[in-house]
């Protein structure tokens, strides 16, 4: 039986959905009764669309035999998360050749890693390109010549931008193909304590540079519990992955052949993408952020896919949510653990099975497999060469990483939403240890991350505080994520000193052990209460109590006049690496509560 809180939370969204969705399934079902644009097109039209293609799909293509599967990509080889699907167009249209159907590649679109600009000016561009793969994605399926579509994608904003625009063409079959994490490398334990040391001035570049290719060192994701891979755990949630697929490391026996078979289910057919993604798959997909500990981002990607379906959800349906979602997995940098051992330890069908047997999910819901989401409890695996699935162990195999509902590490999610007279924001909880998640301290303001850290670096935090990062909101400079501050706050916390981060910027998918409320709202460059704190304001985080306050009399904070930035910090912000040509989305772009994002 489903749970009660979950089937009343799942009520208000699809009552508050209404008007929204009920406009949305209208223009999904008039596109699918135009059929794909090929039936009506020019012979000029048809020319250029299959003028390159080899003699056979030519044929089939010209006399419109089976189905045409379109093909969008974020395909690079600079990024291991990405360079494996460099294979990935060949092992489909050889699949959809073996269907009698033809296959194309519709489009690329961009994928920037956040691993890459953390820290750098690049960074402040990475929120907007979800928006820009979005509209990529648009773009690539425009040509409207494809009865289904396939897509490739792993990392932060690739998979909800990916998502965001093939809503668009929500009347088509879609399925999400991953690459896989890459094979474990040096623990993400002995990665963070490096990384601290040369925070502390132990160890130089050096020592650091060969820690971090010890930890991301060949093809594929990296293996934290980061934005990457929630974002592939989403996926499986929420029913557009084959069952099992999110967690199997590129270059396999195995990956290829879920490869190959994500390509036969899209030219199968079956229901559309903006079917499967309906409320219930939403609310799926928040319950597997909760229950994995998931990452901060999709605080933001979540409200942002959803409303691209016509689905509204709010930061308040993800508290709910997370109150009754027991904690079922340690995955760094909630553990120490990587998603390869989470995968080894029973994975996602372990985990789908105890939620769905605890009527923590919805299994009433249309998934690419055609059936309910109990489909999607269930692993791959190679049956004398052949693709099949097959029950999940019935125990975890290791209950540090991976354990049932009855004996979860906690009783509710991982994030929460603290509000108060600081405005609205959220805080992941589950990687912090229930002692430190109350701080009251004085404020220390910054403008810019490289501030904080000099200020770290010449010795004049050693105290109990509360950072406050602003201006890091999207309007302000596009909200980069500000994860370079974690090994230096985690230095101060381990020395005994009470430390928190306030910002309204974001903090990472790997966000770490030190409190921090982030994505706060409204922001500073929308004249937020946190444009008006002032070094030495005492200020009140309570995670337990879901409190963002401060401590200062209310008629003398309403007096006081926003901080401003300077000329020089606005130019700093505008100009460089690109991030002229992103103006009018800071321009535009909304709140970090409904997605921030500039397409709604």
């Amino acid at each position: 039986m489903t749970h009660q809180a979950l089937v009343d939370v799942t009520n208000r969204i699809i009552a508050r959905s209404q008007a929204s969705r009920g406009d949305y399934l209208e223009r999904l079902q008039a596109a699918r009764a135009r059929g794909p644009g090929r039936s009506t097109a020019t012979c000029g039209n048809l020319a250029h669309a299959f003028a390159a293609a080899p003699v056979a799909d030519k044929l089939r293509l010209k006399g419109a035999e089976g189905r045409n599967l379109g093909i969008v990509t974020a395909y690079n080889d600079m990024l291991s998360a990405h360079q494996p699907f460099e294979t990935y167009p060949g092992l489909i249209k050889e699949a959809a050749r073996a269907m009698g159907c033809t296959a194309q590649v519709a489009g690329g679109v961009p994928a920037m890693c956040d691993g890459v600009t953390q820290g750098q000016a690049g960074m402040e561009l990475s929120l907007f390109s979800r928006d820009v793969i979005a509209l990529s994605t648009a773009v690539a399926l425009s040509h409207d010549m494809f009865d289904a579509a396939i897509l490739l994608g792993v990392c932060d904003k690739i998979v909800p931008g990916l998502m965001i625009g093939a809503l668009s063409f929500g009347h088509l079959p879609v399925v999400f193909a991953p690459a896989g994490p890459m094979t474990t490398g040096i623990s993400n334990k002995e990665k963070a304590k490096v990384r601290e040391a040369f925070a502390r001035g132990e160890v130089g570049r050096e020592a650091l540079l060969d820690s971090e290719l010890a930890a991301y060192h060949g093809p594929g994701t990296c293996t934290f519990y980061g934005t990457a891979n929630s974002n592939q755990m989403l996926m499986e949630m929420m029913g557009v992955h084959l069952p099992g697929t999110a967690f199997v490391t590129p270059g396999t026996p195995l990956r290829d052949a879920l490869t190959r078979a994500s390509a036969h289910i899209a030219l199968r057919g079956g229901a559309g993408l903006g079917e499967v993604i309906d409320e219930k798959a939403v609310v799926n997909g928040i319950v597997g952020l909760m229950a994995t500990g998931g990452s901060t981002n999709h605080t933001l990607h979540l409200v942002a896919m959803a409303r691209a379906a016509g689905v509204i959800i709010t930061w308040d349906d993800l508290a709910v949510i997370s109150s009754f979602t027991p904690l079922l997995t340690r995955i760094y940098p909630n553990g120490s653990a990587d998603v390869n051992h989470f995968h080894a330890a029973g994975g996602m069908g372990f985990l789908i099975r105890e939620l769905l047997d605890a009527g923590l999910l919805h299994d009433d819901v249309t998934t690419v497999m055609g059936k309910g989401l109990r489909a999607h409890a269930a692993e791959p695996w190679l049956s004398d060469g052949e693709l099949a699935w097959r029950a999940p162990p019935a125990a975890s195999l290791d209950e540090d990483v991976l354990r049932g509902v009855a004996n979860p590490f906690a009783p509710e999610g991982g994030l929460k939403v603290l509000a108060g007279g600081l405005g609205r924001s959220v805080i992941k909880v589950s990687s912090v240890a229930p002692e430190r998640r109350s701080v009251s301290a004085p404020a220390i303001i910054f403008h810019d991350q490289n501030d904080f850290l000099a200020a770290f670096k010449r010795g004049e935090l050693e105290k109990d505080f509360v950072a406050v990062v602003r201006f890091q909101g999207p309007k302000a400079n596009g909200m980069p994520e500000l994860h370079s501050l974690s090994p230096a706050l985690s230095v101060l916390q381990n020395k005994g000193f009470k430390v928190a981060l306030v910002t309204d910027g974001r903090m990472s998918g790997a966000s770490g052990t030190t409190p921090a409320a982030i994505h706060l709202t409204p922001e500073a460059a929308d004249g937020g209460p946190i444009a008006k704190l002032r070094d030495g304001d005492l200020i009140h985080l309570d995670a337990e109590t879901g409190r963002l306050d401060i401590d200062v009399a209310p008629e003398e904070f309403a007096a006081r006049s926003p901080a401003l930035l300077s000329n020089a910090q606005q130019a700093e912000n505008a100009f460089g690496l690109g991030r002229e040509l992103f103006t009018s989305f800071r321009q535009r772009v909304g709140p970090a509560e409904l997605g921030a994002t500039v397409l709604f």
